[in-house]
């Protein structure tokens, strides 16, 4: 069987293509690339189609798309490493990325998500939902401001809590911890922003989809433990002994309220 074509484009590079959102795919299988292309276009998206990752990454960093989705079995490269390998480009943190695969064992689902992923479409898929799923995410992204608008709390703004060691800027989507600026996702940044808001107060897997995914969402309970699992991570890089979210369980998490002003260990 001949090697596929390094990219086949069904619209110009734009951000959209007359107000249509470019969706890039990112699929080696000419049949199922032509169907998900068939559906994006007749549900008013401007599909552009990769079948290699090297083609794809060519393609997003031309321009990124308002959404991404990937074939984990691509044949240059790994789905998983070409989402990495997106997530170093300019742009990428404003764009969702959906995996497409034939695998359905749970592993790879979790390590999806826990790469930042915004969804996980196992192999064979109905079209319909397929749209569907994109078009929930683009509704969400496009809120994102992911949480209300509240008072922030930081030792700058928040005298009932001077000790906490993070301060959120949310013109930059930014947040610090012990003075670090943390590499979060858009809605690792949401998640931890809203426990910032609120030190102590324990939020139910439900509200943290509802506040930082959007009452819409067709994400699960795990996409929430998968993402405070990533921010934990990144917390801890920074200050190794601090156990800076709580699990209570059964019922979800929370920000500790007693957190050490300075960080106890440099690394």
């Amino acid at each position: 069987m001949p090697n596929p074509p390094p990219a086949v484009a069904t619209a110009p590079t734009a951000p959209s293509v007359g107000g249509r959102p470019r969706i890039l795919v990112a699929e080696d299988e000419p049949g199922i690339a032509d169907t998900v292309q068939y559906v994006l276009r007749s549900d008013g998206f401007a599909p552009v189609w990769c079948a290699t990752g090297g083609a794809a990454l060519a393609e997003f960093a031309a321009e990124p798309p308002a959404l991404a989705i990937l074939d984990i079995g691509l044949p240059d490269m790994n789905g998983f490493d070409l989402f990495r390998r997106l997530q170093a480009l300019p742009g990428a943190a404003d764009v969702p990325i959906v995996f497409l695969t034939a695998r359905t064992d749970e592993i790879d689902r979790v390590v999806g998500l826990e790469l930042g992923a915004d969804d996980y479409i196992a192999k064979p898929f109905s079209p319909r939902e397929l749209v569907a799923r994109v078009r929930g995410i683009l509704r969400r992204s496009q809120r994102a401001g992911p949480v209300p608008a509240m008072p922030v709390t930081t030792p700058a703004t928040a005298p009932q809590a001077p000790t906490l060691p993070f301060v959120v800027d949310d013109e930059r989507l930014q947040i610090r911890y012990y003075g670090r600026v943390l590499e979060l996702s858009r809605y690792e940044f949401g998640l931890l922003r809203l426990l910032v808001q609120r030190p102590g107060r324990v939020f139910s897997r439900e509200e943290l989809l509802d506040r930082v995914w959007g009452g819409d969402s067709e994400s699960l309970d795990r996409t929430v433990d998968a993402h405070v699992k990533t921010v934990r991570a990144k917390l801890r890089a920074v200050a190794p002994e601090v156990e800076a979210i709580r699990t209570h369980r059964g019922t979800g998490y929370a920000l500790h309220e007693d957190l050490p002003p300075s960080t106890p260990l440099v690394p």
